[in-house]
């Protein structure tokens, strides 16, 4: 076999493991997140992201993360990071970071989500921010069954447990418990004493007013009391009177 031949084929093994090798290793260090609470409307949920450093030049200083649907702002708070780390909401999410880490050095956060939703993956499109100002886009989602460059973290989740609610949600009452019963509200309407009172006698009813003949009437019975009671007392006087006259006659008699 000749030289020119033998080259050749040493070329194209040469190729065949090169390419074998880029294969192997990923074009970029990707974000990833984690959790053991990974199951849909967990509660208290810890979740971890690791972000593998790839600059030669400087070190992880911040992350920018949108929340997925489901997840408020306000129900994140920071569990661990890095010495000097803190997280602050935004509209859609978090940023979490500080002091730079050494060059080469992976990050690694975890935040407390109040609760997980009720959904089978969890998306969380983040930014990442080198100290030199170097930003890398982890937002992408595969398309086609093809894995892009830079995918965003993503969390599957297992189904909800059985009796599972979302926070907030009443539960349902007890099979036979009675309906509470609302305390009486006291009717604004007036009583039936009252409104006869206010309301006006309808047409043809006879008027509860008393009328002139009413008025003489009543004026009438008193003058015949005052008539009797008078005479009564004109009867008196006059036998009073006729038994003084009587007794003076009497001692008159006497003295003469």
């Amino acid at each position: 076999m000749d030289n020119s031949r033998l080259l050749g084929r040493a070329a194209t093994v040469t190729a065949v493991l090169a390419g074998s090798l880029a294969l192997a290793v990923p074009a970029f260090a990707h974000v990833e997140v984690a959790s053991e609470a990974a199951r849909a409307l967990a509660v208290n949920a810890t979740v971890t992201f690791t972000a593998e450093a790839e600059s030669s030049t400087a070190g992880l200083a911040k992350f920018q993360v949108v929340l997925p649907e489901g997840i408020a702002p306000a129900d994140v708070t920071l569990a661990d990071a890095p010495q000097g780390w803190t997280l602050a909401a935004t509209a859609d999410g978090y940023t979490v970071g500080g002091p730079a880490l050494p060059q080469g050095k992976d990050a690694v956060y975890q935040i407390t989500v109040k609760q997980l939703p009720d959904a089978q993956q969890l998306v969380f499109k983040t930014l990442e921010t080198y100290s030199d100002g170097h930003i890398d886009r982890w937002i992408e989602l595969p398309e086609g069954g093809t894995e892009p460059e830079h995918p965003a973290p993503t969390l599957k989740l297992a189904a909800a447990a059985p009796g599972a609610t979302p926070i907030g949600t009443p539960s349902a009452a007890p099979a036979g418990a009675a309906p509470s019963t609302p305390a009486a509200t006291p009717s604004a309407a007036p009583s039936s004493a009252a409104t006869s009172a206010a309301a006006p006698a309808p047409s043809g009813a006879p008027s509860v007013t008393a009328s002139p003949g009413t008025a003489s009437t009543a004026s009438s019975g008193g003058g015949s009391s005052s008539a009797g009671i008078a005479i009564g007392a004109a009867v008196v006087v006059v036998l009073a009177a006729g038994g003084a006259w009587a007794w003076r006659r009497k001692r008159a008699a006497a003295d003469s």
